[in-house]
């Protein structure tokens, strides 16, 4: 009688490195006819201005109009355009790198030979060109601009690979922010794709690409930087904080990488929400206070069901479960 396989037990330290990195964002100024000049745009910087607002908190109607007697000023961080300038610019830099199908750190070699063997199996077959397709198309549309990309006149997008002279040019209105039709992927999004899918794949070592985004504003209009996270504030702080490096404004790697896996449509309640989510192990949206893989579709579970049951994943699963183990992170579970 053949012996029964020795169950594999999943790990208590496991982790990742994320193999899409891009850089931190910096901001610039130009106008929309000049934005190809070879004479770099001017780096735009924070200014700091302090207002008297109204007081808009929730309050109850005892306090109301003791509080409304009262000023509420601000001091704050904000970021324009300049007086003759139109047009934003936004450039970074976007590193994709191969061995997704290897863990940086483990405690159960049996498990990490297992995953090693099952990742490079569903990358000969099926390859990882579906989920380049969406980074790409989160590149196209200019996603990554978050707020700054409402109300553009113009919004476009310039990249070009490290060492290479093609530069692709991608029209930003012409690819969805909600879905990601097959049929609407021209030649210039499959040909990124393509460079995106070949370092993930380990066709290539990596890829380097230059990212510039260019959105048509208007005159002096305001950008907005990331906005920074100030713990323990006491009385009389700034009360908004933005992001600036060297003095340039600028937009978090974080809120860029963000914005890039936002490619999730596999969650049960995509076709009642209508807009992607990024890919994260809950399904997780802090700006709206949900977590959509919550559900009993989270990244964990998935992950248990094809590495430790051995039980079959349907596609969209596959995609969501690579897609997160491409953003990286720490895995492990203390049972």
């Amino acid at each position: 009688m053949a012996k029964k396989a020795a169950s594999i037990n999943y790990p208590k330290v496991l982790a990742f490195e994320r193999k899409i990195a891009p850089s931190d964002g910096y901001m610039s100024g130009t106008t929309w006819e000049k934005r190809y000049d070879t004479e770099p745009a001017s780096y735009l910087h924070l200014s700091e201005k302090t207002v008297r607002g109204t007081i808009s908190n929730y309050l109850k109607d005892k306090d109301l109009e003791a509080k409304m007697k009262n000023p509420n000023p601000q001091t704050v961080d904000s970021c324009a355009l300049g007086v003759d300038q139109d047009t934003l610019v936004l450039q970074f830099t976007l590193k994709i790198v191969s061995g997704v199908e290897n863990a940086s750190a483990y405690d159960e070699p049996e498990f990490a030979e297992k995953y090693h063997t099952r990742v490079q199996s569903y990358i000969a077959d099926q390859g990882l060109m579906e989920l380049a397709l969406r980074y790409a198309q989160n590149i196209a549309n200019a996603r990554f601009l978050w707020r700054n990309r409402v109300g553009a006149e113009e919004l476009e997008v310039v990249v070009k690979e490290t060492g290479s002279k093609e530069v692709v040019t991608f029209n930003s209105y012409d690819y969805s922010l909600k879905e990601f039709d097959p049929e609407e992927r021209d030649e210039n999004l499959t040909k990124l794709a393509h460079i995106i899918a070949d370092a993930l794949e380990g066709k290539e070592p990596y890829a380097l690409l230059d990212v510039t985004a260019y959105a048509k504003l208007g005159k002096a209009q305001e950008v907005f930087p990331s906005q920074e996270l100030v713990l323990n504030k006491e009385k009389g702080d700034k009360s908004k904080v933005l992001y600036a490096v060297n003095g340039k404004a600028a937009m978090h790697s974080q809120k860029i990488g963000n914005a890039l896996r936002t490619i999730d449509t596999w969650y049960k309640d995509y076709d009642e929400v209508g807009t992607p989510i990024p890919a994260e192990c809950y399904g997780a949206v802090t700006s709206r206070g949900l977590a959509y893989r919550a559900n009993g579709d989270d990244f964990y579970k998935l992950f248990q069901k094809a590495m430790i049951k051995d039980a079959p994943l349907t596609e969209e699963e596959k995609l969501y479960v690579m897609a997160v183990l491409i953003r990286g992170g720490v895995f492990g579970m203390d049972k």
